[in-house]
Protein backbone atom coordinates (compact mmCIF):
# COMPACT_ATOMS: atom_id res chain seq x y z
CA UNK A 1 0.00 0.00 0.00
CA UNK A 2 1.73 2.78 -1.03
CA UNK A 3 0.49 6.39 0.41
CA UNK A 4 0.45 9.59 -1.33
CA UNK A 5 3.18 10.95 -0.30
CA UNK A 6 5.20 8.40 -2.60
CA UNK A 7 6.91 5.67 0.45
CA UNK A 8 7.14 2.00 -0.84
CA UNK A 9 4.13 -0.12 0.64
CA UNK A 10 5.07 -1.28 3.93
CA UNK A 11 6.45 -5.08 3.63
CA UNK A 12 5.02 -7.17 6.10
CA UNK A 13 7.41 -9.96 8.29
CA UNK A 14 4.92 -13.36 8.64
CA UNK A 15 7.01 -14.27 11.35
CA UNK A 16 6.69 -11.05 13.57
CA UNK A 17 2.62 -11.46 13.08
CA UNK A 18 2.86 -14.94 14.05
CA UNK A 19 4.81 -14.24 16.92
CA UNK A 20 2.70 -11.28 17.90
CA UNK A 21 -0.39 -13.12 17.57
CA UNK A 22 0.94 -16.31 19.46
CA UNK A 23 1.93 -13.38 22.13
CA UNK A 24 -1.68 -12.31 22.55
CA UNK A 25 -2.80 -15.60 22.81
CA UNK A 26 -0.25 -17.17 25.81
CA UNK A 27 -0.53 -13.89 27.59
CA UNK A 28 -4.73 -13.42 27.29
CA UNK A 29 -3.98 -9.92 25.13
CA UNK A 30 -6.62 -8.49 23.20
CA UNK A 31 -4.08 -6.13 21.35
CA UNK A 32 -0.74 -5.63 20.82
CA UNK A 33 0.74 -2.76 18.82
CA UNK A 34 4.55 -2.48 17.83
CA UNK A 35 6.34 0.63 16.25
CA UNK A 36 10.12 0.52 14.57
CA UNK A 37 10.52 4.25 13.53
CA UNK A 38 7.28 5.52 11.69
CA UNK A 39 5.95 2.72 10.74
CA UNK A 40 3.28 0.57 13.29
CA UNK A 41 2.05 -2.98 13.35
CA UNK A 42 -1.45 -3.50 15.55
CA UNK A 43 -2.48 -7.02 15.92
CA UNK A 44 -5.90 -7.18 17.81
CA UNK A 45 -8.60 -9.96 18.42
CA UNK A 46 -11.97 -9.86 19.05
CA UNK A 47 -12.77 -10.64 22.99
CA UNK A 48 -14.00 -13.94 23.91
CA UNK A 49 -17.35 -14.62 24.07
CA UNK A 50 -18.82 -15.14 27.44
CA UNK A 51 -20.43 -18.09 27.81
CA UNK A 52 -24.01 -17.68 29.71
CA UNK A 53 -25.78 -20.36 31.23
CA UNK A 54 -29.11 -20.81 31.61
CA UNK A 55 -29.92 -22.17 34.72
CA UNK A 56 -31.85 -26.11 34.86
CA UNK A 57 -35.06 -26.76 34.13
CA UNK A 58 -37.16 -27.50 37.26
CA UNK A 59 -37.97 -30.84 37.60
CA UNK A 60 -41.84 -32.07 37.17
CA UNK A 61 -42.85 -33.15 40.15
CA UNK A 62 -44.50 -36.69 39.80
CA UNK A 63 -47.41 -37.24 41.33
CA UNK A 64 -46.45 -39.79 44.73
CA UNK A 65 -49.10 -42.52 46.03
CA UNK A 66 -49.60 -41.50 49.42
CA UNK A 67 -49.25 -44.80 50.96
CA UNK A 68 -45.38 -43.74 50.13
CA UNK A 69 -43.36 -42.06 52.99
CA UNK A 70 -41.60 -38.52 52.33
CA UNK A 71 -37.45 -39.29 52.52
CA UNK A 72 -35.93 -37.65 55.81
CA UNK A 73 -34.82 -34.02 54.88
CA UNK A 74 -31.03 -33.06 55.35
CA UNK A 75 -30.23 -31.40 58.58
CA UNK A 76 -30.74 -28.38 58.66
CA UNK A 77 -27.68 -25.54 59.49
CA UNK A 78 -27.75 -24.23 62.78
CA UNK A 79 -29.42 -20.79 62.99
CA UNK A 80 -26.87 -19.13 65.28
CA UNK A 81 -23.72 -20.29 62.86
CA UNK A 82 -21.22 -17.69 61.93
CA UNK A 83 -21.48 -17.87 58.58
CA UNK A 84 -18.91 -17.64 55.71
CA UNK A 85 -19.24 -13.59 54.32
CA UNK A 86 -17.26 -14.48 50.86
CA UNK A 87 -16.19 -17.15 48.63
CA UNK A 88 -13.01 -18.56 49.29
CA UNK A 89 -10.86 -21.30 51.39
CA UNK A 90 -11.01 -21.71 55.32
CA UNK A 91 -7.62 -22.23 57.56
CA UNK A 92 -8.69 -22.96 61.01
CA UNK A 93 -4.87 -21.92 61.88
CA UNK A 94 -2.75 -19.04 61.20
CA UNK A 95 0.11 -21.13 60.17
CA UNK A 96 0.87 -25.24 59.07
CA UNK A 97 1.20 -26.89 61.50
CA UNK A 98 0.90 -23.85 64.28
CA UNK A 99 -1.96 -24.33 66.54
CA UNK A 100 -5.73 -23.67 65.61
CA UNK A 101 -7.47 -20.41 66.58
CA UNK A 102 -10.51 -22.33 68.58
CA UNK A 103 -11.56 -25.95 69.64
CA UNK A 104 -14.80 -27.21 70.34
CA UNK A 105 -15.90 -26.39 73.63
CA UNK A 106 -13.46 -23.40 74.01
CA UNK A 107 -14.63 -19.67 75.38
CA UNK A 108 -14.41 -17.28 72.84
CA UNK A 109 -14.99 -13.35 73.50
CA UNK A 110 -16.53 -11.05 70.84
CA UNK A 111 -14.44 -10.00 68.27
CA UNK A 112 -11.99 -13.25 68.58
CA UNK A 113 -10.70 -14.77 65.51
CA UNK A 114 -12.07 -17.97 64.51
CA UNK A 115 -10.70 -19.13 61.12
CA UNK A 116 -8.96 -17.35 58.60
CA UNK A 117 -10.28 -17.70 54.61
CA UNK A 118 -8.68 -16.90 51.82
CA UNK A 119 -9.87 -14.92 48.54
CA UNK A 120 -7.92 -13.49 45.80
CA UNK A 121 -4.56 -14.26 47.90
CA UNK A 122 -6.08 -11.93 50.91
CA UNK A 123 -6.17 -13.74 54.44
CA UNK A 124 -9.35 -12.70 55.33
CA UNK A 125 -10.19 -12.85 59.15
CA UNK A 126 -13.37 -13.67 60.62
CA UNK A 127 -14.25 -13.40 64.17
CA UNK A 128 -16.88 -13.75 66.57
CA UNK A 129 -19.72 -12.18 66.44
CA UNK A 130 -20.37 -12.80 69.97
CA UNK A 131 -19.16 -13.95 73.40
CA UNK A 132 -19.63 -18.04 74.24
CA UNK A 133 -18.55 -21.61 73.71
CA UNK A 134 -17.78 -23.31 70.64
CA UNK A 135 -20.53 -25.90 70.45
CA UNK A 136 -19.13 -27.27 66.66
CA UNK A 137 -16.61 -26.56 63.89
CA UNK A 138 -18.75 -27.18 60.78
CA UNK A 139 -15.75 -27.32 58.49
CA UNK A 140 -12.40 -28.60 57.92
CA UNK A 141 -9.18 -27.11 57.71
CA UNK A 142 -8.05 -25.78 53.75
CA UNK A 143 -11.64 -26.39 52.87
CA UNK A 144 -12.92 -24.30 50.13
CA UNK A 145 -15.97 -22.30 51.22
CA UNK A 146 -18.97 -20.95 49.78
CA UNK A 147 -21.04 -17.18 50.45
CA UNK A 148 -23.30 -17.77 53.25
CA UNK A 149 -21.87 -21.04 54.26
CA UNK A 150 -22.46 -22.46 58.09
CA UNK A 151 -18.82 -22.27 59.77
CA UNK A 152 -18.59 -22.40 63.70
CA UNK A 153 -21.67 -22.60 66.05
CA UNK A 154 -21.50 -20.35 68.88
CA UNK A 155 -23.62 -21.23 71.42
Amino acid sequence: MADEKGQQPMRVDGALLRELAELLSTNDLTEIEVEDGDRKIKVRREGMPVMAYAPAPAPVAAAVPAAVAPAEAAPAAPVDAVKSPMVGTAFLAPEPGAKPFITPGQTVKAGDTLLIIEAMKVMNPITAPKAGKIAQILIGDAQPVEFDQPLVVIE
